[in-house]
């Protein structure tokens, strides 16, 4: 028998459901374009820098890839100054390095945490979507009108709408290379991606990505309009491996790398190899990106072609701060960088 509803009941749990939730419109990604537009001769040079990479990647450019720069923006003005020495040092390298900018504006957290200058640009905790979206997208601008490729770690789908036109490569992180969202986010981009390793240390779960992004997929999407729609993509082929450590495992020596290569060579798939010198290479100590830089590429002089990219974390001043109201400028407040000079020595060096 079916017991009478008490409509008191039901209307407190909707209430109390409503409580969970707020909604703050947004501009939609046309609308943001629209009012920060990227001109014709910009969109073209970023075609340039993606292409410039998928030849590195491929193996058909003998050059090496190196993404560098802070491990997440919080200052704009700091990170233009990082841009202008890095374009410079950029120029003078060229012939042996494509020196890519970091510029991550999403923040992954394990548990809790100041999310990002995307989502939280002023850090109070409280978040600010709307001016986060139009402060990135004007930094962006302002880094790729230098010259610069920029890369950047993509957590939102949704952000990639408003921001990706101006990105050259993309990675997708140890906490989301997993994610079906992702993969099918992959599988349309238009730009090379690399996706690091499990934060277990294994290489299984990026070798899985990275079948299902070379694939077509349909799934759920937003139009440039903020319209719900079916997006339907054609595979991304230019995706490749990130090793990153994990769990107090290092994954950057000659052994690894190999085991990796035989592995994704095994699956039909690039053997192009990132080193990622941060993270659980370094084991959170930043000066340890220098002397992992240099036994990888010293491994590639060896003749191990399939190492093609670097990464390291480096910002203008050393280490990393807590926030609060008297930062350091140029040093960052996530995870510990190199400093500008130890950055600059150690590319020359190579």
């Amino acid at each position: 028998m079916n017991m009478p509803l008490n409509t008191d009941t039901l209307e407190r749990a909707v209430a109390e459901a409503a409580g969970h939730r707020q909604e703050l419109a947004l501009p939609t990604p046309a609308e943001l374009k629209g009012r920060f537009p990227a001109d014709d001769a910009l969109l073209a040079e970023i075609a340039g820098h993606r292409q410039a990479i998928r030849s590195i990647l491929r193996g058909e450019d003998p050059r090496t890839l190196i993404v560098l720069g802070p491990c997440s923006i919080h200052d704009e003005v700091a990170a233009l100054d990082y841009a202008h020495r890095l374009k410079a040092l950029s120029d003078e390298v060229s012939d042996r390095y494509l020196l890519v900018m970091r510029a991550y504006l999403e923040k992954p957290r394990t548990t809790v945490g100041w999310k990002g200058l995307l989502y939280d640009p002023e850090r109070t905790g409280r978040g600010d979507l709307h001016q986060g979206l139009v402060r990135s997208r004007r930094l962006l601008l302002a880094l790729a009108s230098l010259g610069l490729p920029l890369a950047t770690e993509a957590l939102s789908p949704f952000a990639m709408d408003y921001l990706g036109d101006l990105v050259s490569w993309t990675a997708i992180g140890a906490r989301t290379t997993e994610s079906q969202v992702h993969r099918e986010m992959v599988s349309g981009l238009p730009m090379p991606v690399g996706f690091k390793n499990g934060t277990d240390g294994g290489i299984e779960v990026a070798i899985n990505a990275m079948k299902s992004a070379a694939h077509p997929h349909h799934h759920m999407g937003v139009s440039a309009t903020g319209l719900p729609v079916m997006v339907s993509t054609r595979g991304n082929r230019d995706t490749h491996l990130v090793l990153r450590g994990g769990r107090g495992l290092t994954n950057y020596d000659a052994a690894s790398i190999a085991a990796a290569v035989r592995r994704l060579a095994e699956a039909g798939l690039s053997t192009a190899v990132m080193v990622d010198c941060s993270h659980d290479n370094a084991r959170k100590q930043a000066e340890s990106q220098v002397e992992i830089a240099r036994e990888v590429m010293a491994q590639q002089r060896a003749g191990n072609d399939h190492i093609r990219a670097l990464m390291l974390e480096s910002f203008l001043v050393p280490g990393r701060q807590d926030d609060g109201d008297d930062l350091i400028y140029g040093c960052s407040l996530t995870d510990p960088c190199l400093g500008w000079e130890q950055t600059e020595a150690l590319i020359r060096s190579l």
